[in-house]
């Protein structure tokens, strides 16, 4: 297998380009905010890494849905090989030039827009919960503007997309923090960059989002069955405890204590 950065895959072709923004799932490298909100007991580094693959191949199966697409990733160089075996052939992997967030997603843009004008949307490996309608719907706003982002709840994105690269855009500090967007929305401007949103959606960062996407999967699981298949076990095997995190949470004693 190629170890040059890239595993190269047939492009589809496509002006529309879906590119997830992922890490090998390895233990204490994928989800650490999560697991840093949630008790070692009730969650640990390997359970956490099991889920991670789960977000994974929802969220692949998920860009995979959508027609006309070509779908790739973007990781880190040393993540290239192991992503690629779990991603299958039709899915190009790339590296990254750079390390952390903001270099990744600069290298996405670089990467994939080209003389052609393509629109491209970077999102989250973590995003299987996401309706397709979103993401279709991001792909629409682009073709009528020069940027769109979906802002979460917490004052960050989910979801960036563009037609060309503007490698300031994502320069400087401030990704993860509930900065990042309006970060993002004063780089635009200052590159009198128009800019669309898509709608407003949730990571899984820390636990309550956990509790959330457990929730909300319990009712359609179909929405994406690996991940609602892990938290029914999971929380088959945590018991009564759930219950009472959940109780607590919806009174408003306590959230985020590392129980569903």
């Amino acid at each position: 297998m190629k170890s040059s950065g890239e595993i190269v895959v047939r492009s589809s072709g496509s002006d529309r380009v879906l590119v997830i923004m992922a890490k090998a799932p390895r233990p204490g490298a994928v989800k650490t905010r999560l697991a840093s909100s949630l008790s070692p007991a009730s969650l640990s580094p390997t359970a956490v890494t099991a889920l991670y693959c789960c977000f994974l191949e929802d969220t692949l199966a998920l860009a995979r849905s959508l027609s006309e697409v070509e779908v790739a990733i973007m990781c880190p160089g040393s993540d290239v090989n192991e992503l690629a075996q779990l991603a299958g052939s039709d899915v190009r992997v790339v590296a990254q030039k750079g390390g952390g967030l903001a270099a990744g997603l600069t290298s996405v843009f670089a990467h994939f827009a080209g003389a052609h004008e393509r629109r491209i949307i970077a999102f989250n490996s973590d995003s299987p919960h996401l309706p397709r309608s979103v993401l279709e719907d991001a792909f629409e706003t682009l073709a009528a503007h020069d940027v769109v982002v979906g802002p979460t709840h917490d004052g960050g994105y989910y979801l960036v997309g563009a037609k060309a690269c503007h490698p300031t855009l994502f320069a400087g500090d401030g990704m993860g923090t509930g900065s990042a967007l309006e970060r993002l929305l004063s780089r635009a401007r200052t590159l009198e960059l128009s800019v669309g949103f898509a709608d407003p959606f949730y990571d899984i960062d820390v636990a309550d989002d956990l509790t959330r996407l457990a929730e909300e999967l319990r009712l359609a699981p179909e929405r994406a069955p690996r991940t609602a298949g892990w938290l029914k076990e999971w929380e088959l095997a945590a018991g009564p405890s759930r219950t009472t995190s959940r109780t607590r949470s919806r009174t408003g004693y306590r959230t985020g204590t590392g129980e569903l």
